[in-house]
């Protein structure tokens, strides 16, 4: 798979509930009848970061563009973003990761190929403030 976007999301849970890539998995198998969790990653409250479909297998998180993407979960977002300095740090070091991994790969938010709200932010600040930390350092 060739991929043109890393899409964050949020987990669209309350601010302090923690959950897991495999808490999801079980939403996303057993509640929507998929046959894995729809995310490539997921980044807890306490910045643990957690496999879910492996990067070279086709996603479940944004119609029409999870043909050449990966989707990075943050968990929370009910009450906009509420990430915490750790989930940020690891997201950080994922994208700058993943970037390295995928030149030319464009990071957005899920909210910029879908009406939903998720990710509760605008990634495309955020990865411009990344990207000048990135070069600054």
């Amino acid at each position: 798979m060739i991929v043109e976007q890393l899409i964050i999301h949020c987990s669209d849970t309350p601010a302090g509930r923690d959950v897991s890539a495999e808490e999801i998995r079980r939403w996303h198998v057993e509640g929507n009848g998929w046959r894995d969790i729809g995310y490539h990653y997921v980044i807890r409250l306490d910045g643990t970061l957690e496999k879910g479909r492996n990067d070279n297998e086709q996603g479940a998180h944004a119609r029409g563009h999870n043909h050449n993407s990966l989707g990075i979960c943050m968990v929370g977002g009910t009450e906009g973003a509420t990430f915490t300095a750790a989930q940020w740090r690891t997201l950080e070091g994922l994208v700058g990761t993943l970037l390295c991994q995928h030149q030319g790969a464009k990071v957005i938010g899920h909210n910029q190929v879908s009406e939903k709200q998720c990710p509760c932010f605008d990634v495309s600040t955020w990865a411009q403030d990344f990207k000048i930390k990135e070069v600054t350092q």
